[in-house]
């Protein structure tokens, strides 16, 4: 599958990475078509991987991910271009942290909108899939790093693209009872609000490779 991937930061480094592993062309995508980072990037894995701009790596995929940082989200999609974004499965996996006031950053948005519904208005013909967010980007794609089952939320208005997102996470290694589908985009806002306490207990515990397992 091609797979357009925006952002050049960890995220999309480790998430590209492993997509590259497992079999598609990736495209990394940034504000500018020569960008360091996705140059490199694409330059150490390989044939199938490549870099462009937002708008090259949306046009190129069939799915697209979003791993840009939340409060540059919206920006980086319009560079991307509506048109290339239509119809498309858009997997956000971004979080809206704002650090302009030092660490920790609170929340850009949250209580009554998140990012991903934000996105889904701006983009209506996109079928959003917030997903991922919660947890340190390695073991987005190595769940099994954990030794216990744990959680991965979905969010989305679109059940045949919350399908198409389950298997991808079947691909990183999630197992079928760790996904938790919350229901339509608005429930995005849940998951993007456990932010600030992921970010306390990492700091508290000097050790990302964690999560959370919903026992009912």
């Amino acid at each position: 599958m091609k797979i357009g991937l925006l952002g050049t930061g960890v995220v999309g480094n480790t998430i590209g990475s492993k997509l590259i592993e497992l079999g598609h062309k990736v495209k990394m995508g940034s504000r500018t078509a020569d960008n360091e980072k996705a140059v490199q990037w694409a330059s150490s894995n390989g044939d199938d991987a490549s870099n462009g701009t937002f708008a090259d790596a949306a046009e190129f995929g069939e799915i697209i991910f979003n791993c840009t940082a939340g409060v540059g989200s919206l920006d980086a999609l319009r560079l991307a271009g509506a048109g290339h974004l239509d119809g498309k499965v858009l997997i956000d996996v971004s979080n809206p942290l704002d650090t302009s006031k030092g660490m920790p950053p609170t929340l850009a948005v949250c209580n009554d909108d998140s990012v991903g519904e934000q996105i889904q208005k701006a983009f209506p013909a996109a079928k959003v899939v917030k997903t991922l967010n919660t947890m340190w980007c390695g073991l987005m794609v190595n769940p099994r790093m954990l030794q216990h089952d744990h959680t991965v939320f979905l969010s989305g208005n679109d059940a045949e693209a919350k399908t198409q997102v389950k298997e991808i996470l079947s691909s990183f290694g999630w197992k079928e009872n760790e996904m938790l589908d919350l229901g339509d985009i608005t429930t995005a806002r849940g998951p993007e609000m456990y932010l600030p306490l992921w970010l306390r207990t990492w700091m508290a515990t000097q050790n990302g490779a964690f999560n959370i397992h919903i026992v009912t």
